[in-house]
């Protein structure tokens, strides 16, 4: 629908297309030659030949009660700490309304069954169950109106 129009400096240019099809012909057909070293790796290589010097000073330093010293080394070779799901069991029953479903969920968590963040998972998960129940119920009702109308 748009008709664009090209001002008069541009008459008789054709736009390349940015792509590569097939019998188009490389500027460059033989290629990157075999052993061109970029700044990236010259770089890479420096600091892999310093590394041990590097990590000796590091370990030395946290030896000596450095403390970031210290934590850089720790995250290195302990993985860190993430929560883990346990299995719960607990009076739930998924046909209750939404707002008794969170109410068992909260009970669970007062009395120690469940885990305060396994908790707020569970209700995350009901909040989810809940929007696609609404539109299941939306659903059926516009075609429950639909058919009336027909």
């Amino acid at each position: 629908m748009t008709d664009t129009s090209q001002p008069e400096w541009m008459s008789g240019f054709e736009p390349k297309s940015l792509k590569w099809s097939r019998g188009m012909k490389s500027p460059n057909p033989a290629g990157r030659p075999k052993g061109i070293i970029d700044k990236r790796q010259k770089v890479t290589e420096t600091l892999r030949d310093d590394a041990p010097a590097v990590v000796r000073v590091v370990v030395d330093a946290a030896l000596a009660g450095d403390m970031q010293a210290a934590g850089l080394v720790l995250s290195r070779i302990a993985p860190t700490l993430r929560s883990q799901s346990e299995k719960v069991t607990f009076d739930f029953d998924a046909n209750l309304p939404i707002s008794r479903q969170i109410e068992a969920v909260l009970a669970g968590i007062a009395s120690g069954a469940v885990s305060p963040d396994v908790g707020k998972s569970i209700i995350e998960a009901i909040g989810t169950l809940s929007s696609a129940r609404a539109v299941e119920e939306l659903e059926t009702r516009l075609t429950i109106l639909e058919a009336k109308q027909i």
